[in-house]
């Protein structure tokens, strides 16, 4: 099953159609869909598609060799393989596909200095579309596609699979209304392989307890098995992970909360970044320069799944793992999901606004969109461009409807922090607007509602 990626294909079909040798990099998080992704695109054409296993050099090459020339058959050397490559790939296009490139690279070193050899005096030449593909984040970026490495500058694209939008994620869920999709979304981000694990004839709720509660089954162990495959002193992470999930979201704060001496909780939280599980926030005015200081900024969870699970499973677990899973449910799950799932239609909020400001040019074109807050106040979206022109925004993800207090207490807010030549207000809303908010909109033309 496979929905969406259709901005990716049309980026992998593009370089299947130029007449000159490729070699392109593909990576992302593990469940992503990188490997579907390159099915997909390779089924029509013609190709040789190799998954790499977990294991020895002295296993790999015989298995790559089975798979290229047949059963019983062998490749003497890497270099042979390469040589072949380039004699099919002569006169006409083939695609090869190394699927979890790193795990032939971690059995044989010198690997990455036979195809740059490969590339650089045969390869380059021919017509071959050449992939090789990853879901190890930090060993891509550092070993891979690093100036340190041999390949480096022979790439000819590399290519970060992030996750899917919103609007892709649709047809894993077809029945489901969009305020229940959008709550999908905040439990399960963007990562397909999440959806599948889903029932689309279910509701959200026997989702959660069949699907995310019931041990055994993939996403009740998933955080679990990312963090143990990627990082070294699990333990540590999963403390981490879950004082920024609970809202120690400074590095003071964390450090307080944790016990971790600052310079070595830098470097945990940078690896957290690396691997997409974190990110790091600033108020959208903040400028460059401030963003260097070390203690400025904000900690958040950047992974949808990480910050259910560290919300709502790990602090239950010997409740769940004894199987009171209704009860989970119940007190623990349920009264906080409008307010778990807020975080996630900001962000779903901005990007629609930016979407907006973009495609009708007005208000005016926009520079900087995003979050602000200070010691005292926040403001939801705050946007800005060189002429002090500014949009302000608040996003409300609640079973009541937005009133006109909510516009008031905006242009409060607004008025009070930030200097401006001009301004227009958007209030979004999951349950619509009343009946005065709605008439005051039509009389105040820079009032824009979105429900």
């Amino acid at each position: 099953m496979f929905f969406g990626r259709k901005q990716e294909l049309k980026y992998l079909a593009d370089i299947s159609n130029t007449s000159k040798a490729e070699f392109i990099a593909v990576y992302g998080r593990r469940r992503i869909g990188k490997t579907e992704l390159l099915k997909t695109f390779s089924k029509e054409k013609e190709h040789i598609f190799y998954s790499a296993k977990e294991c020895t050099d002295y296993e790999q090459l015989p298995s790559l060799s089975e798979k290229i020339l047949g059963k019983g058959k062998r490749f003497e050397s890497w270099e042979y393989v390469f040589d072949y490559i380039a004699e099919i790939s002569m006169d006409k296009k083939i695609v090869i596909i190394f699927d979890e490139f790193p795990y032939m690279v971690k059995g044989n070193k010198a690997i990455p200095s036979i195809l740059q050899h490969a590339w650089d005096h045969e390869l380059s030449g021919t017509k071959v579309k050449l992939i090789v593909c990853g879901s190890s984040m930090s060993f891509m970026e550092k070993e891979i596609l690093s100036e340190k490495n041999p390949l480096f500058g022979r790439m000819t694209g590399i290519y970060k699979l992030n996750e899917l939008s919103l609007s892709e994620t649709k047809d894993f869920l077809p029945n489901y209304k969009q305020t229940e999709l959008i709550t999908a979304y905040s439990i399960l981000g963007g990562v397909p392989h999440y959806y599948l694990q889903f029932n689309p004839d279910w509701d959200i709720k026997k989702n959660i307890l069949e699907n995310i509660l019931n041990k055994g089954k993939i996403l009740y162990n998933e955080v679990d098995f990312l963090i143990r495959q990627e990082l070294r002193e699990p333990q540590v992470y999963y403390t981490i992970i879950e004082k920024i999930a609970f809202g120690s979201t400074k590095l003071n704060e964390i450090h307080m909360k944790t016990q971790i001496e600052t310079n070595k909780l830098s470097v945990y939280l940078k690896n957290l970044i690396e691997l997409n599980i974190i990110k790091k926030e600033y108020p959208i005015t903040e400028k460059t320069k401030a963003r260097v200081n070390l203690h400025s900024g904000i900690y958040r969870l950047a992974n949808n799944y990480f910050e259910f699970y560290f919300r709502f499973i790990f602090p239950n677990l010997s409740e769940i793992e004894e199987g009171l899973l209704e009860d989970v449910y119940a007190n623990e799950i349920e009264p906080k999901l409008n307010e778990y799932c807020s975080s996630t239609y900001e962000n779903l909020c901005i990007t629609q606004l930016r979407r907006h400001v973009s495609t009708t040019k007005k208000p005016y074109r926009i520079k900087h969109l995003g979050r602000w807050w200070n010691k005292q106040e926040e403001i939801d979206i705050v946007g800005f461009n060189d002429r002090d022109e500014f949009v302000f925004g608040e996003c409300k993800w609640r079973n009541q409807k937005c009133d006109v207090k909510v516009f008031a207490k905006l242009k409060e807010k607004s008025n009070m922090l930030f200097k401006y030549t001009d301004a227009h207000y958007y209030l979004f809303s999951k349950s619509g607007f009343t009946e005065d908010l709605i008439k005051l909109a039509e009389q105040e033309e820079k009032l824009h509602l979105f429900d």
